[in-house]
C-alpha cells in the first residue's frame, strides 16, 4: 500500500458555488465513498493572507483526495469520471484554469508539538517545488531534518506532509510547475499573525527570538506558494478517517 494525494485545484463558474458545494457533499462522497483506497476529502478556498502576496492566486477552490492504495495505476484513474462529473454540470470554470495534480506521498502527516490532534485543521498552504537538478538527497535531507521542523513549530502551523509527482496522472493533463508537494496544515484563528511570524523567522527578525537556517540551495526558486482556508465538514468514525456531508450516506460506517 502507498499514500497518493490528488490536488484539484479550480475555479467555480459564477453563481454556482452552492451547487458545487451540495454536489460536493452529496453525490460526489457517496460515489468517492465505493473507490478502493479511498481515505479523506476536503474543500478549500484561497485565503486572503498569503506570504508571497505579489504572486498570482489563479485557484479560489482547492480539493484534496487522498488515498492508500495497492495498485494506483488501477485506482488513480477512477476519479477522473468523477470529477468530472462537477465539469459536465457546468459546475468548474472551463477557463483553461483547472488543474488536477496526483502526488505519491513520502509519509503521512508529520506533526510539531503545536498540532491538537483532538481538533481539526483550519487550513493549509500548498508549494509546488522544485530541487534543483542532481541535488535531490540533499534537498530531502534538508526538508526533513532542517525545515519541516521550523516550520511546523511556527505559532498556528501544526504539520506537514511532502510527496513527489506520480507517473500516473488524471486526464486533463496540463504542465505542472512543481515535482514536489509540500502540504503544511495550520490550526489558528489569527493566519495573518502565523504568516507574519514565519516571515519574520526566516528572515530572523521574529520577536520570539527564533530564526530559521538559511533557506538551501538544492531547493529551487521554482516554485509557487498558496495558503488556503478549510471549508468543507468533517466527520469521524473508527480508524479516524475524516469524510464530510451526511453520514447516512455511509451506512456501513457508523
Amino acid at each position: 500500500m502507498a499514500l497518493y494525494t490528488t490536488v484539484h485545484l479550480h475555479n467555480t463558474n459564477p453563481g454556482r458555488d452552492a451547487d458545487y458545494a451540495n454536489w460536493f457533499a452529496g453525490p460526489h462522497l457517496e460515489a468517492l465513498a465505493r473507490l478502493r483506497g479511498f481515505t479523506a476529502a476536503e474543500r478549500y478556498e484561497v485565503a486572503g493572507q498569503q506570504i508571497m502576496p505579489d504572486i498570482d492566486q489563479p485557484w479560489r477552490f482547492m480539493t484534496v483526495y487522498d488515498f492508500d492504495l495497492p495498485s494506483p495505476e488501477i485506482d488513480i484513474p477512477a476519479l477522473g469520471p468523477l470529477v468530472a462529473e462537477a465539469r459536465d454540470a457546468g459546475l468548474v470554470a472551463c477557463n483553461e484554469t483547472e488543474r488536477l495534480y496526483t502526488y505519491r506521498l513520502y509519509s503521512d502527516w508529520q506533526g510539531s508539538p503545536n498540532w491538537q490532534r483532538e481538533q481539526p485543521f483550519a487550513g493549509v498552504s500548498i508549494i509546488l517545488g522544485n530541487y534543483v537538478a542532481g541535488r535531490a538527497a540533499e534537498y530531502h535531507k534538508w526538508y526533513d531534518e532542517v525545515h519541516s521542523v521550523e516550520v511546523t513549530n511556527v505559532p498556528g502551523h501544526v504539520a506537514m506532509k511532502r510527496g513527489e509527482l506520480s507517473p500516473i496522472q488524471i486526464e486533463p493533463r496540463h504542465y505542472c510547475p512543481g515535482d514536489q508537494l509540500i502540504l503544511c496544515a495550520n490550526q489558528t484563528d489569527d493566519l495573518l499573525f502565523t504568516i507574519k511570524d514565519f516571515s519574520a523567522r526566516a528572515r530572523g527578525v521574529s520577536p520570539s527570538g527564533i530564526a530559521m537556517e538559511p533557506r538551501s540551495t538544492a531547493g529551487s526558486f521554482a516554485r509557487t506558494v498558496h495558503y488556503f482556508n478549510k471549508i468543507s465538514g468533517e466527520h469521524f468514525w473508527p480508524g479516524g478517517i475524516a469524510y464530510a456531508g451526511d453520514l447516512s450516506v455511509y451506512p456501513d460506517r457508523d
